[in-house]
């Protein structure tokens, strides 16, 4: 079948990639990872039809999920490394199997992945998204249950990497990964299941964030500095708290000063991790303009989870990449140990003193909610008039700057919840405040929607209404498998009316266009300007 790729916003065309990734991604990396998605359905139909509670099992379903999300793992050993593992999970699984009920198993469940990469690659191009011929409608849906399970599993790997947990979450993905693979279920199932994920994400982002206010703490408010000092540097992006956490501590007392890049600008209102003095501040923007900011920079940057792309020979040698992200001819850093990536750090010199500007960031909801009060009667005395969700996913396709002119061009009476590294494109701008409520309420990570949506239901209770009574508009900006785990979230929990772009998945076909529109509401974007008056009348 060759290449076909249709998983992010930037897909070649908006109809998918086909000689290599927009991403980056090689025609033979784009094989292993289709393989790989047929292993997992073959393990989920294992796994979920025996009942079979595995731990090793468990975890691999989630890392090689994560694998395959956008701009995670370039490097096919690597990813041969995952198949491997995933055969011997097979085997075990199947070998764990009931006799009797053998067969009703799925081809996926038998086939035996081959052990050479060549050989994982041909077999791989045979089960990419093409090999599924039959109805477009049947394919899109489960195109969008799996790029939601995605999604999940990286959610549930952070929590996992904390000792966190849950059985439910943990059994969804063999049940889900099951239906991928059953040919008599149709739309209407297909559809109840893509729901079922997004209300099961919600419970995921809810362990996440249990599982980093248990380790870290509650966020709470704080101005963090885009300026630099002088002195030795490592600059770290991605996702990942616990691995920051470990490069803070081998990191303090050798000089080496910290700073966070994309979406770990959050850590910062984490008091387990604000506590360390070197982390000194935040470096550049979003993930798409690393290879720019990087640049010839004195700096060691290391790579948690995904956001990484293809590093520039300028910079190269000073990248690292731990847990499940690589790149072909990129140090990895394994089982956190960050020695390799602290002498370079030295090595190199690092930064000159630069004096710079300031963001904020750390408004989780329990942050927001002890305002509550004062958000109530700002509400009712007419001076907030309105809520904004503005946030999800950056991106270098071009039409991206439709999210800084809407922010900007909101009423002084309005407030914007933001969340994920689409906040870079209007976060250094000075909204000011409300009766001493900041106009910009920075709630996090992308797995922070949870927060959004705390605040959403406190205040739904608060006013005596439903989540879609609110003064409340959802704008998101998609690009990969997590943006649409967490739309598929919302949807679950009913909520209607939201505006996403800047373009529609590319893996939607006309008719669940058309679900969804109908169902929920969910409109493209226009321009700015257009959608304001639509909003606010």
């Amino acid at each position: 079948m060759g290449m076909f790729c249709c998983q992010c916003e930037q897909t070649a065309g908006g109809t998918g990639c086909t000689a290599s990734g927009v991403c980056g991604k090689k025609p033979d990396v784009a094989a292993l990872q289709d393989l790989i998605v047929h292993q997992l359905k073959g393990v989920g139909a294992l796994a979920h039809g025996a009942h079979l509670r595995d731990a090793e099992a468990d975890r691999w379903i989630l890392e090689a999920l994560f694998s395959t999300v956008t701009n995670v793992d370039f490097d096919p050993e690597r990813l041969a490394a995952v198949v491997r593992r995933g055969e011997t999970v097979r085997r075990r699984a199947l070998e764990a199997f009931p006799s009797a009920a053998k067969g009703r198993l799925p081809d996926c469940a038998r086939d035996a992945a081959p052990d050479g990469l060549v050989e994982m690659v041909r077999t791989g191009e045979a089960h990419g998204v093409l090999a599924d011929a039959g109805d477009p409608d049947v394919r899109s849906l489960r195109q969008l249950l799996l790029y939601g399970l995605k999604g999940m599993a990286a959610y549930a790997d952070h929590a996992l990497v904390l000792g966190v947990r849950d059985d439910v979450v943990a059994a969804f993905f063999p049940e889900a990964l099951t239906a991928l693979a059953d040919p008599a279920l149709g739309t209407g199932e297909l559809t109840a299941l893509c729901m079922r994920c997004g209300e099961t994400n919600v419970r995921t982002m809810a362990m996440l964030d249990g599982a980093h206010a248990a380790r870290f703490g509650s966020p709470r408010p704080a101005t963090v500095s885009t300026g630099t000092r002088a002195g030795p540097a490592i600059v770290v992006s991605g996702h990942d708290l616990l691995d920051l956490e470990e490069l803070l501590r081998q990191t303090q007392g050798t000089g080496v000063n910290v700073y966070t890049h994309g979406e770990m600008l959050p850590a910062h209102g984490y008091p387990g991790l604000r506590k360390y003095a070197h982390l000194a501040g935040h470096f550049g923007t979003a993930w798409q303009n690393q290879q720019k900011e990087f640049d010839g920079q004195p700096a060691a940057f290391l790579f948690t989870t995904n956001c990484i792309q293809k590093p520039r020979e300028s910079y190269m040698d000073r990248v690292f990449t731990t847990g499940l992200v690589a790149f072909p001819g990129v140090a990895h850093a394994a089982d956190r140990d960050f020695a390799a990536v602290i002498g370079k750090a030295k090595a190199l010199g690092g930064f000159q003193e630069r004096k710079g500007g300031t963001l904020t960031t750390g408004f989780g909801h329990e942050a927001v909610l002890s305002v509550a009060d004062k958000v109530v009667a700002a509400v009712k005395s007419g001076a907030i008039r309105r809520f904004f969700v503005i946030g999800g996913c950056d991106g270098a396709k071009p039409g991206r700057n439709y999210y800084t002119d809407l922010a900007a061009g909101l009423p002084r009476d309005t407030v914007v919840l933001t969340l994920a590294c689409g906040k870079f494109r209007f976060n250094h701008l000075d909204f000011g405040t409300i009766g001493g409520i900041p106009r910009l309420l920075d709630l996090g990570q992308c797995n922070d929607a949870y927060s959004a949506v705390v605040i959403a239901q406190a205040l739904a209770k608060a006013f005596g209404c439903g989540l879609n009574d609110l003064p409340l508009s959802i704008v998101l900006s998609w690009y990969e498998q997590k943006a649409v785990v967490v739309l598929l979230s919302l949807l679950s929990l009913g909520i209607r009316g939201i505006r996403i772009g800047p373009s529609l998945p590319a893996f939607l076909s006309p008719n669940v266009l058309k679900l969804l529109a109908d169902n929920f509401a969910l409109t493209p974007i226009a321009t700015a300007e257009a959608d304001l008056k639509a909003i606010l009348g």
